[in-house]
């Protein structure tokens, strides 16, 4: 089962990444950007395009969900008990080349 600490573990093997808070709770940031958040009542948010979260709840509602809270971000909620971690390493991934600043994806050419 995925945890709060072992996705900070995950995230934070990402160049350029640091420890950092959000609303309250330990997230892990590059640049001023928090790659995921961890919600305490329903485990991890993961940001994305509205398609793509819309994508993940068609094809695993066991795992995918929103919440009427965050129906109008674009974000997907994972079951921490069911997200599959090369799941969560490709997300952060993803979501690390969409955010980190362009001078440290300059030098990190390749991940």
């Amino acid at each position: 089962m995925l945890t709060a600490e072992r996705l900070q573990d995950i995230a934070l093997e990402l160049p350029g990444t640091e420890r950092g808070t959000a609303w309250g709770q330990p997230v892990v940031k590059v640049g001023k950007t928090s790659l995921y958040f961890w919600n305490p009542k329903w485990g991890p948010v993961f940001g994305m395009d509205f398609d793509t979260r819309d994508f993940w709840i068609e094809a695993d509602p066991e795992t995918f969900f929103t919440t009427d809270h965050h129906r109008n971000y674009p974000c997907v909620l994972a079951r921490p008990e069911r997200v599959a971690e090369d799941w969560v390493r490709q997300r952060l991934r993803d979501n690390w080349l969409r955010l980190a600043p362009k001078k440290l994806l300059k030098a990190v050419r390749g991940i």
